[in-house]
């Protein structure tokens, strides 16, 4: 399957579809930390594996996490040297929601390490080439 380029039609603006599911809990870190407008919050991304998201997803993600009531976002005028920026922050539901993303995560990547210890032991043993 890898040389037949089967990721190629997964990309979106750089970043697959499986990393693209990472996206909303990987926001609702990052203002965990902070409050922050959208471009700091692309760059950050990147630092996740999460690199070359249109910006328009990122909007599009942080617009469905205000609709769910996880951020809350105002118009900081103050200290910026352009146009106003919508600054996005938290709510304890975001809080909680992160909260529940960690656990998943935390079991997901239990399986994950099963699974990928199984098929090392598979290859180790011989048992994996095809040919």
């Amino acid at each position: 399957m890898r040389g037949r380029g089967r990721r190629r039609g997964w990309q979106q603006g750089g970043a697959s579809r499986l990393a693209m599911r990472f996206v909303e809990p990987t926001l609702l870190l990052l203002l965990h930390h902070r409050p922050a407008h959208g471009y700091p919050l692309i760059e950050q991304l990147s630092e996740y594996g999460l690199g070359g998201i249109e910006p328009s997803a990122l909007y599009r993600a942080l617009r469905e996490m205000e609709d769910r009531g996880w951020v809350v976002s105002c118009w900081e005028e103050a200290g910026t040297l352009g146009p106003p920026r919508r600054v996005y922050r938290l709510t304890e539901l975001g809080h909680e929601v992160l909260g529940q993303w960690a656990a998943d995560l935390q079991e997901m990547r239990q399986m994950v390490d099963r699974i990928l210890a199984s098929y090392a032991l598979h290859m180790e043993e011989g048992e994996g080439d095809y040919h």
